[in-house]
């Protein structure tokens, strides 16, 4: 799978770094300006990047900032691309409301811009921008945009409320309601919640390489969370922590490891509230009644 496309990229003008590039998905010549450039701190040019293969490494800064895009634009599923080396390849950017720059030049930027009667906002130092800086996919509701990166994939219908946060290479299938942390590697199915609090452990996580994912139709319950995998129509009550050596007993009495019931579907992991153990018991997506779609007609 050969993908081709045309960028406008922001550059350090006294270093050369690259500081971003951005890809209209419809492949144009598209020229941005900002206050950065306007003083001389940046300037913008056009580059041309082919992926050949999507299984192979990113082979520069151009590359990987074309990578994130085709996440968040839908075009490539989590994990559907190599990011190996992502980190090294992106530069660490002072994104501000007068455009990208080293953060050892904010405090120019800051002087220069004064004379436009512009106060300048720092949005965060990063090597992620926020996504829809770059990327506004059609049929999502984002609350805080600060809290969903560029290279997250939101399927339409999802509703990233305030307190949620997705990262890249990480997000949704279609509608879900993502309350909580949806970290890198992790794919959340259709009319699924993540929610309040809540927390899934990705690829990032003690360098584990694992990729746990959520199925559909299922709700992992306010400030709980899971290092294992949830198939279809599963339930974590609220604050239960499930990890992968969780000794999760089973409705028989036999005491297994939580990672042996990684991915499996139609399960209820809760504690049980007078001896602590941490039971499993088979449920479905009526025990919580699944979202309301209401919320999630987004266009």
């Amino acid at each position: 799978m050969e993908l081709h496309r045309r960028g406008h990229r922001y550059r350090d003008v006294e270093t050369g770094v690259t500081l971003d590039t951005w890809f209209p998905k419809r492949d144009a010549a598209v020229v941005r300006h900002c206050l950065a450039e306007k003083h001389g701190l940046i300037e913008g040019d056009h580059v041309e990047v082919t992926i050949r293969h999507l299984d192979d490494r990113p082979a520069s800064t151009e590359d990987a900032w074309f990578r994130l895009h085709l996440l968040s634009e839908r075009s490539v599923k989590p994990n559907g691309l190599n990011l190996d080396g992502i980190f090294d390849l992106l530069t660490n950017v002072a994104w501000t409301s007068a455009g990208p720059v080293l953060p050892g030049k904010v405090d120019d930027l800051r002087t220069k811009v004064a004379a436009d009667w512009h106060h300048l906002i720092v949005y965060s130092i990063d090597k992620f921008p926020r996504m829809v800086d770059f990327v506004v996919p059609s049929g999502v509701r984002v609350g805080d945009a600060d809290r969903v990166r560029l290279g997250a994939h939101l399927g339409s219908g999802t509703t990233v409320m305030h307190e949620g946060f997705v990262n890249f290479n990480a997000g949704t299938l279609g509608e879900a309601m993502v309350e909580g942390r949806v970290t890198p590697g992790v794919i959340v199915g259709r009319n699924s919640d993540v929610g309040a609090g809540s927390s899934i452990m990705g690829t990032l996580s003690g360098g584990g390489k694992t990729k746990n994912a959520i199925g559909e139709r299922s709700l992992l319950g306010a400030n709980a969370g899971i290092g294992i995998s949830l198939g279809d129509e599963c339930i974590v009550e609220a604050g239960l922590y499930v990890t992968a050596g969780t000794k999760v007993k089973l409705p028989d009495g036999k005491v297994v490891s939580a990672r042996e019931l990684s991915g499996r579907s139609g399960l209820l992991f809760r504690r049980n509230s007078q001896s602590g153990a941490v039971e499993v018991l088979p449920t479905d997506s009526s025990r919580w009644g699944g979202l309301n779609t209401a919320l999630h007609t987004n266009d």
